[in-house]
């Protein structure tokens, strides 16, 4: 059984600068710009349409009022987190075509949602040529969200946008696996101090970018599934220049193709997102086209008809013990077996998330939540939570019957779009008039 590609387009460029005073960055020509070359048609994919972006208008912005185009970047982050929803909702694969950097909003968002749905955390794969990682905590600005949008979901800079419906972070900076950024990125630094995992170009290249894919499958293996970020300036400018801020070394159009289809040849891959193309660069369409043949060729495990459907699993869950269990017993049921060692430590409802448990329940993960609860501060996220493992071995739950990821099958459908948000802790929050001068992704001032 395939799995189904649905492509969304998000053509915004509200986190850029302006290229020059009278135009606008062209990175929201980049979905127009891919289809002409019949993506869709190669990709066998469903058209799930255009989330169309707010006019781009800096006004009468001024450094020292934050984030440029802040409002309007939430509204469009909340919206594009909706579409994913219901492409999510319906058990598809979705790919988004980006628009800048600052995309990853609405995507971290729609993964929060879905990460506090199946109680369990969501990880992120960010490929890119720059960490984008600038906030008021290591910049003396801030203003283009498309370069500080990975500091923004893991909690770092004003709340408007790091903390929509309340949440915050949307990606836990543990559950975070940096790759391709340049060797001598302006923040590598900040990400080893936050505990950020990451793999620049020389590393990349020298494991090999199958090698590199597994790895970052294991640096996430707590995690009950991932969302892939590339931006494609993480390819080098000698053969990608159509970007807004080529950097020399990077990497090469058959080296992003390994890498992709690595991410997504497994069942925790969520989706994908592809930003930061800008066609106006791109006059006769070759450099379009090479992005295309790339994509296609790397999302080939995804439309392979022996796919594995996409799927949460529990990330190895140590629940407190259930009363009156027994001794150790091995129970076989549907294809799935399951370890209950009856005791403290021992592991319970490793269902698979997504899937009626065996016993009819919404699940491995529901039956660990009323087992009991850690704190909220241990997994980044509001209701049941997991502690990280503590000596108990991994257990994979296969089931007999591959069925799309989702929701719980008892929670219904529109589960990962509620807007209900946890409280907000307004102790870590900056003011939204942090200090900024300059709009341009990448650090040039």
């Amino acid at each position: 059984m395939m799995r189904r590609i649905a492509v969304l387009d998000a053509p915004t460029n509200l986190g850029l600068r302006p290229p020059t005073p009278t135009s606008v960055p062209g990175c929201a020509k980049a979905p127009g710009a891919l289809r002409d070359h019949d993506l869709l048609a190669r990709l066998r994919a469903r058209d799930a349409g255009c989330v169309t972006p707010p006019r781009y208008d800096p006004g009468d912005w001024r450094p020292g009022d934050g984030v440029c185009h802040a409002r309007e970047i939430a509204d469009y982050s909340l919206a594009l987190a909706e579409r994913l929803g219901s492409i999510i909702d319906r058990g598809e694969f979705p790919v988004v075509l980006g628009g800048d950097c600052s995309v990853l909003l609405g995507s971290a968002l729609a993964m929060h949602r879905l990460g506090e749905a199946v109680g369990g955390r969501i990880g992120l794969v960010f490929v890119d040529g720059h960490s984008d990682f600038r906030h008021p905590g290591n910049a003396s600005y801030v203003g283009a969200a498309a370069g500080e949008d990975l500091a923004l979901v893991t909690g770092r800079g004003q709340a408007d946008l790091a903390a929509l419906e309340g949440r915050r972070p949307y990606f836990r900076d543990i559950d975070v696996v940096v790759l391709g950024i340049r060797a001598q990125d302006e923040y590598r630094l900040d990400l080893q101090a936050a505990g950020i995992t990451t793999r620049p170009v020389p590393a990349l290249r020298a494991e090999g970018a199958a090698r590199t894919a597994q790895w970052a499958h294991e640096q996430l293996a707590d995690c009950a599934g991932y969302w892939v970020h590339i931006d494609v300036d993480v390819l080098d400018p000698a053969v990608m220049p159509a970007v807004d801020a080529p950097d020399p070394g990077g990497i090469a159009f058959a080296e992003l193709e390994i890498l992709l289809a690595g991410l997504v040849d497994t069942p925790h891959c969520l989706g994908v997102e592809l930003t930061v193309f800008d066609p106006d660069y791109d006059p006769d369409g070759s450099y379009a086209a090479e992005i295309v043949n790339t994509v296609v060729a790397g999302l080939a495990p995804v439309t392979a008809p022996e796919a594995v459907p996409p799927r949460l699993l529990s990330p190895r869950p140590t629940p407190a013990p259930r009363r009156a269990a027994p001794a150790d017993r091995v129970e076989r049921s549907a294809g799935v077996e399951r370890l209950d060692a009856g005791r403290p430590g021992g592991v319970n409802g490793l269902d698979a998330v997504g899937l009626v448990g065996v016993d009819g329940s919404g699940g491995g993960m529901a039956d660990a939540g009323r087992d009991g609860e850690v704190e909220a501060e241990q997994s980044g996220i509001p209701g049941p939570a997991y502690a990280e493992p503590s000596g108990v071995a991994a257990v994979i739950a296969v089931a007999v019957e591959r069925e799309p990821v989702g929701p719980p099958a008892s929670a219904g459908p529109g589960l990962l779009r509620r807007t209900s948000p946890p409280a907000e802790d307004s102790s870590g929050s900056n003011s939204a008039s942090e200090k900024g001068v300059d709009l341009h992704k990448a650090d040039t001032a």
